[in-house]
């Protein structure tokens, strides 16, 4: 497969998602995630574009990617950030572009939405994904994200 086909999640895709989400968990963080949590996270997601979107990647064996955005607005630019999160390509469908594929149409979504960037962020230990971001054009941020999970 070269391209695949990028369409957007419908209810019923919430099945493959949640195993996606707790696929990539576990490969790119270590974590065990709760399937029942994060399905509930995923049809609250489904349900209401305001809280994120995902965009399916479909090849000839059925879906085998994810994306999931979210908005930020940015009152500097007058505008939103796109970020993007969620992301997973099946093993058998990476180096195939398929992240591309999924990139590019979240890319191209938020230049018509007049989006003033995207951003995403990365595990620090998790390099083969830094690489092929860098690829498809993305910088590394002067920024570090902390966070407090606990509040």
């Amino acid at each position: 497969m070269s391209t695949a086909f990028v369409r957007p999640a419908l209810p019923e895709d919430a099945e493959i998602i949640v195993r996606f989400n707790i696929d990539m968990a576990k490969e790119s963080e270590g974590l065990e995630l709760s399937p029942a949590v994060v399905l509930r996270g995923v049809e609250i997601s489904l349900h209401d574009p305001n809280r994120g979107e995902y965009f399916l990647a479909e090849g000839d064996q059925g879906v085998v990617g994810q994306i999931r955005v979210t908005r930020e607005w940015s009152d500097w630019n007058n505008s939103f950030y796109w970020w993007i999160q969620n992301v997973y390509v099946e093993p058998a469908s990476r180096r195939r572009g398929v992240y591309a594929a999924l990139h590019n149409h979240v890319r191209e979504l938020a230049r018509n939405e007049g989006a003033c960037g995207l951003l995403l962020y990365v595990d620090r230990g998790n390099a083969p994904a830094q690489e092929v971001y860098r690829k498809l054009g993305m910088n590394q941020s002067h920024y570090l994200i902390f966070e407090q999970e606990k509040i």
